[in-house]
């Protein structure tokens, strides 16, 4: 479609993105939104920005592109102990896109939004010289004074993560080379779950009231676990030591190391879990525990937060680990 048969902005965002406006956004028909925060609440604020070519292919599903899009930002908010209200969104268009394209992409941005129950508030819809670029701002809400910090662990406190590590990396690496000699031998069912972990992130938003209880800091994994690890241990002043052995894998996961045992490092660094990694005090450990695996999100302990400043050691049969580039770096 040529430039000058595209509908303009105003008639872009009407037709698009005002059908998923909350209350707060008036319809996307002024020019800033209002929000009212819950009464005896603090407001936390994320943003994350999303560049074809770097965080999804290009030719990435559009609904995928959009469920993805708002899902990152709802993994912060979780890991804070958030409750979502609302998101705004900047999206800066190529040249050539394609209304097909936006509206596939609204439409899974609208799926996630209803998921997530966090309205779309406004934004902004620019052309760009470059590629595809995205970028959320999303609000929530926590009782006032208990955010989560990624910077409050204390020493001998355990480390653990929700679910599983290491699937979205494989998911990526299977994007890239899907007939790789490791992934020739995967069963269908392993390589479209894989796939799927890396498309369409799991924000653990049900854990954000679990986390507040219970966890003294707290992570979303989006760069890698080891190098996320390393960023809460050095922001509270301390190392980590972790049993490898009790990371845990999903089926698919083990399968892939299977057939290359060389993968375990890739899935241990490799980014887009968007599982939760927290450091919970022996004390609280058991009901964290249980409370976890009621809501359906299961986490494991995976080893102890330690005095010290060096990199977190990752032990494995006798031997240490450390990951010195253990983390996504977008520069």
């Amino acid at each position: 479609m040529q430039a000058a048969n595209r509908p303009s902005e105003d008639d872009l965002i009407a037709r698009y993105f005002a059908p998923m406006a909350g209350e707060g956004g008036l319809l996307l028909k002024d020019d800033a939104a209002r929000l009212t925060p819950p009464e005896g609440h603090d407001l936390v604020l994320t943003a994350d920005a999303l560049v074809a070519g770097g965080h999804f292919f290009p030719d990435d599903p559009a609904t995928s592109i959009g469920r993805k899009a708002l899902g990152v930002n709802m993994s912060d908010l979780a890991a804070k102990g958030a409750t979502p209200l609302g998101f705004l969104l900047t999206l800066a268009l190529p040249d050539d896109w394609a209304p097909d394209w936006l509206a596939g992409f609204a439409e899974g941005l609208r799926e996630a939004a209803a998921a997530y129950r966090c309205p779309l508030l406004g934004g902004d819809t620019v052309a760009a010289r470059g590629p595809l670029v995205l970028s959320i701002t999303a609000i929530g809400a926590v009782p006032a004074g208990r955010m989560v910090h990624r910077f409050t662990a204390r020493g001998g406190d355990r480390v653990c993560v929700t679910g599983t590590i290491g699937d979205a990396a494989l998911g990526l690496a299977l994007r890239r080379q899907p007939g790789g000699a490791w992934a020739a031998g995967l069963p269908l069912n392993h390589r479209v779950y894989l796939t799927d972990r890396y498309l369409h992130p799991r924000p653990r938003l049900a854990l954000a009231a679990i986390l507040r209880d219970h966890a003294t800091a707290a992570m979303d994994v989006s760069d890698g676990l080891a190098g996320d690890l390393a960023k809460m241990a050095r922001a509270g002043g301390l190392s980590a030591e972790i049993d490898t052995a009790l990371i845990p894998f999903s089926p698919a996961g083990r399968s892939a190391m299977g057939a290359d045992e060389r993968l375990r490092d890739l899935m241990i660094t490799g980014g887009d879990d968007y599982e939760i990694l927290c450091a919970v005090p022996d004390a609280r450990l058991a009901a964290f525990l249980d409370a976890t695996a009621a809501a359906g999100v299961p986490a494991t302990v995976i080893g102890s937060m330690v005095e010290g400043d060096g990199l977190p050691v990752f032990r494995d049969a006798g031997l240490e680990r450390r990951y010195t580039r253990g983390s996504f770096s977008h520069f």
